[in-house]
C-alpha cells in the first residue's frame, strides 16, 4: 500500500502540478475576486511572487469592482503592489488566467465571458462545476483562508517569505477568521503561528486602524437605524452604499451584538443587490444558507460561518428583493413568526 503523503509533501506535489501549467508561458493574469479583501490581495501577491521567482513568466494582478474599505486601501498602499483594472487590460495578451480566492461561476470575479480559468485557488463553498475545467485547481473547503493555501506553496518551494508578504498573508488569515473567532482549522492556526514572527507589527497596526471616511459613519448610522432583531438573528437593509464591501463590514459589526447568532446585511450598489451573511453557529452552514437565499435570483457562496452573494437588479425593486431574501432567511431559521424588534429608535 502506498504511503499517504505528509502535508508538506502534499504541498510539494501540488506545487509541481501548478508549475507544470505555467512553465513555458510568458504572461499570467491573476484575478482575485471583485472588491478584493486582504485574503484575496495577499494570495494574489503570493502567487505572483511564486510564479515570477520559479519561472520566466511575468504576472499581472487585475481586479474588478472597487477597493473601498479603508483597511484594504491601506494594505495596497503598504504592499506597494501594482494592481490594474481588468477593463484596462488586453485579456488576449495573457497565456493563462488564475483565479484566486474565487471560482469560475461564482459571480463575484472579473473572469471575462468566453474565458475560463486555467488555475483556481480558493477555499469557499461550493466546489463549482466550472472549476473542474481548470488545468489546475486547489479548492480546500477545510481552511478559512486562501492565504493558508498560498503560504503552504511558498514554503514548499523553499522560498523566503519577506516581512511585507508575511504581514499580508497573516492579515489575510486574521480577517477571514475574524481574529480566530470563526472556528479556525488546524492548518489556519499552524500557518498563522508560522507567519507571526515575520510580521511587521507597526505596519499591521496602521493597516488595522486605517482612517475611515465620512461615508463609513453614514453607513454605520444607517445600519443601526435599519437593523431589526428576530430572536437570535438580526437583519439590516441599508439601501444604497458607496462600495459593496461596506455590506460585509456592517455585517461584521452587527455580529458583535450579544445574543445574536445570525446576521444578514443587504444593500444596493450599482446594478446589484449585495448580501453578507454571518453566523456563530456551525449548523446550518452559512455558505449553504446563502445559496438557498438567492437560489433563483443570483449567486452566493461562502464557508461555515461567513457567506455573501449578489443579485442583479435588472429593473427590480431593490427593497422588495431585500424583503424576499430576508423572508427566506427567517424561514430557513424558523423565525418567520417572531416579531421584529428595532435595534435602535434613533
Amino acid at each position: 500500500m502506498a504511503e499517504i503523503p505528509e502535508p508538506a509533501s502534499m504541498d510539494q506535489l501540488r506545487l509541481e502540478s501548478l508549475l507544470q501549467v505555467v512553465r513555458g508561458m510568458a504572461r499570467l493574469l491573476i484575478l482575485p475576486h471583485n472588491d478584493p479583501d486582504p485574503d484575496a490581495l495577499a494570495s494574489a501577491l503570493a502567487l505572483q511572487y511564486l510564479i515570477e521567482t520559479l519561472t520566466s513568466a511575468v504576472c499581472t494582478i487585475g481586479y474588478g469592482g472597487l477597493i473601498g474599505r479603508a483597511e484594504n486601501r491601506a494594505l495596497v498602499k503598504y504592499l506597494d503592489v501594482k494592481l490594474q483594472r481588468v477593463e484596462q487590460l488586453e485579456i488576449a495578451a495573457f497565456d493563462r488566467i488564475a483565479l484566486v480566492d474565487s471560482q469560475p461561476g461564482a459571480g463575484n470575479n472579473p473572469l471575462p465571458p468566453g474565458r475560463w480559468a486555467d488555475i483556481v485557488l480558493d477555499h469557499h463553498q461550493p466546489f463549482r462545476e466550472q472549476t473542474t475545467r481548470a488545468s489546475f485547481s486547489d479548492v480546500r473547503l477545510d481552511v478559512n483562508s486562501t492565504s493558508v493555501i498560498m503560504t503552504g506553496y511558498v514554503l514548499a518551494a523553499g522560498l523566503d517569505i519577506s516581512p511585507r508578504l508575511a504581514t499580508a498573508l497573516f492579515y489575510g488569515i486574521e480577517t477571514d477568521t475574524m481574529g480566530f473567532e470563526r472556528h479556525p482549522s488546524p492548518d489556519d492556526r499552524a500557518t498563522y503561528l508560522r507567519l507571526q514572527p515575520l510580521v511587521e507589527v507597526d505596519a499591521l497596526f496602521s493597516i488595522q486602524h486605517a482612517r475611515v471616511s465620512r461615508e463609513y459613519f453614514q453607513s454605520f448610522a444607517a445600519t443601526l437605524r435599519a437593523a431589526e432583531i428576530r430572536d437570535r438573528a438580526i437583519v439590516a437593509y441599508l439601501g444604497e452604499v458607496p462600495t459593496p464591501d461596506m455590506v460585509a463590514e456592517m455585517a461584521d459589526v452587527l455580529l458583535r451584538l450579544d445574543g445574536i447568532a445570525w446576521v444578514l446585511c443587504l444593500a444596493a450598489c450599482g446594478d446589484k443587490l449585495y448580501l453578507s451573511l454571518r453566523s456563530t453557529e456551525m449548523r446550518p452552514n452559512a455558505g449553504q444558507v446563502a445559496q438557498q437565499l438567492v437560489r433563483d435570483l443570483g449567486m452566493a457562496g461562502g464557508h461555515g460561518l461567513v457567506a455573501g452573494g449578489q443579485i442583479p437588479l435588472q429593473g427590480r425593486d431593490r427593497a422588495e428583493l431585500a424583503g424576499e431574501v430576508t423572508r427566506r432567511l427567517l424561514e430557513a431559521l424558523d423565525l418567520q413568526s417572531v416579531p421584529a424588534e428595532k435595534l435602535t429608535h434613533c
